[in-house]
C-alpha cells in the first residue's frame, strides 16, 4: 500500500544583495572559477524564490535533504523552516518580516526578518530565542564589528555572544556549569542561528570566502548567558542598561581557552603565544572568571576593575619570547605593530597583551567547583571591537 503523500510550503535561508542577486548563486560562481576539493554542492537555478513546495511520502525529508545538498546548512541536521514556522518565530519579534536589520558581508546579503527567522528555524530555536538572534545580527552589522574580516580571514575567529539581564533565566540559556558545553538548547541554537545567518545571508562558505585553516568548534555556536555575583556589576549594568533590560554584547574570539586555576593562571595564559593576534592588531579580550574564584576575590575587596588591572599588568609576554615570534618578525615587521607594543619591545620590558585594562572584559560564568575553571578569548582583528546591542521585543508574558 502506498504511504501518503505530503506537502510542506518552505521559506528559503539564502539573501539577496541589493542588486537581487542571490548569494548562493554568486558563490557557486566563485566555485565555478576556483574549485574546492570536497565541496560539490548542487547550484539548483531553477529555486529562486521565497518559498519552495516539495511533495511526497515525506516531504519534510525531502527539503531537508534539497538544503543539506545545496549547501544550505552546517553539516548538521536541520529543522525544515515551514512557512507556520517562521511565522511563529517572528511573533516573538514584533517585527515585520521585510525589515531590514542591515547587510551580512562579506557579499552583503540583506538580513531581512523573516530570513534571520528562516534560519533560527533551521537551527532549532525556539521562538522565545528569537529576540537574542535578532540582537546579535544586529551587533554583527555594526561596522566596528568587522563582519567582513571576520568571514574572510585564515584565521579561526568567531563571534562570541555573551547575554546578560533577566531574558537569559526567562529562556533557559545558561551561565552556569557547562555553559560552553553540550545539553543547553538555547546556547546551541542561538550561536548556530548567527552562525547560519553568517553562511546563507553573508555567503561564509568554507574554502570559498571563508579561509579559516582549521576552524574551531566555536564557529558552530559561542553564545552563553552571564552569572551575577554582588557585588560585581553585570555587563547589563556596566552598559547602563535598566534592571529589567536585557543586552547582548558581541566580541570577536580567535580561540577559546580553558585555564583551571586562578587569576594567576589566566594571567599566564594571556602571556603565551594564543595573545598574538590581539598584540599585532589590538582590541578586547575577554575573560570568564569561575564563581569560585570572584567570590574569593569579593571576599578579598576585589572588584573586576581591579581582575582586569591585575591581569593586564602580569599577562604580560616575556620580552624574549616576543622576539622570536613570528608574527612579530613576518607580519609586524612589514605592517607595523600598535605603540604599545613597540615601545615596551624597544625598553626590553614585557610586552602587553592589550593597550589597557579597558581592553578586558571580565564577567562570571561557570559552575561552582572550588577546582575552579576560568576561560581567556583572546581576540582578533581590527577596529577595537565590544558590540553592545539590546534585546528588544522579547515577549515576556
Amino acid at each position: 500500500m502506498a504511504e501518503a503523500a505530503d506537502t510542506r510550503w518552505v521559506l528559503l535561508p539564502v539573501g539577496q544583495q541589493a542588486s537581487g542577486a542571490w548569494v548562493d548563486s554568486v558563490l557557486h560562481d566563485r566555485l565555478r572559477e576556483s574549485p574546492v576539493p570536497g565541496l560539490d554542492f548542487v547550484d539548483d537555478t531553477r529555486v529562486r524564490a521565497r518559498v519552495e513546495v516539495f511533495r511526497g511520502a515525506d516531504a519534510e525529508a525531502q527539503a531537508a535533504a534539497a538544503f543539506d545538498r545545496r549547501g544550505w546548512t552546517d553539516g548538521l541536521p536541520i529543522v525544515v523552516p515551514t512557512v507556520y514556522r517562521v511565522q511563529e518565530m517572528l511573533l516573538h519579534a514584533k517585527l515585520n518580516a521585510n525589515e531590514a536589520l542591515g547587510e551580512i558581508d562579506p557579499l552583503r546579503g540583506i538580513a531581512t526578518a523573516e530570513k534571520v527567522a528562516v534560519n533560527a528555524v533551521m537551527a532549532g530555536c525556539r521562538p522565545e530565542y528569537f529576540p537574542v538572534v535578532l540582537a546579535i545580527v544586529r551587533a554583527l552589522v555594526d561596522p566596528s564589528f568587522n563582519l567582513r574580516g571576520v568571514q574572510t580571514t585564515d584565521e579561526n575567529v568567531a563571534p562570541l555572544a555573551i547575554v546578560s539581564g533577566p531574558v537569559a533565566g526567562r529562556i533557559g540559556l545558561n551561565g552556569g556549569i557547562g555553559a560552553l558545553g553540550p545539553g543547553w538548547r538555547a546556547n546551541a541554537t542561538i550561536g548556530r542561528a548567527v552562525r547560519l545567518v553568517m553562511t546563507n545571508i553573508g555567503g561564509g562558505w568554507p574554502g570559498v570566502v571563508s579561509l579559516a585553516g582549521i576552524g574551531q568548534p566555536g564557529r558552530y555556536t559561542l553564545c552563553l548567558g552571564e552569572r551575577e555575583i554582588a557585588p560585581w556589576p553585570t555587563l547589563a549594568a556596566e552598559s547602563g542598561a535598566s534592571p529589567e533590560s536585557s543586552i547582548v554584547t558581541v566580541l570577536r574570539a580567535e580561540s577559546v581557552v580553558n585555564v583551571t586555576g586562578g587569576i594567576d593562571e589566566l594571567a599566564s595564559a594571556m602571556s603565551s603565544a594564543t595573545s598574538a593576534f590581539s598584540m599585532l592588531n589590538g582590541g578586547h579580550v575577554a575573560v570568564i572568571v569561575a564563581p569560585h574564584t570572584a567570590r574569593r576575590l569579593v571576599e578579598a575587596g576585589w572588584s573586576k576593575a581591579d581582575v582586569a588591572r591585575y591581569l593586564h599588568e602580569h599577562g604580560r609576554m616575556p620580552v624574549e619570547t616576543w622576539r622570536r615570534m613570528w608574527i612579530r618578525n613576518e607580519i609586524g615587521a612589514s605592517r607595523g605593530l600598535p605603540a604599545w607594543v613597540t615601545s615596551a619591545d624597544a625598553a626590553g620590558a614585557p610586552i602587553p597583551v592589550v593597550e589597557s585594562p579597558a581592553n578586558i572584559i571580565v564577567f562570571v560564568a561557570g559552575g561552582d567547583a572550588p577546582i575552579a575553571q576560568q576561560v581567556y578569548f583572546p581576540t582578533w582583528g581590527f577596529p577595537a571591537c565590544r558590540v553592545v546591542v539590546p534585546v528588544e521585543g522579547e515577549d515576556r508574558k
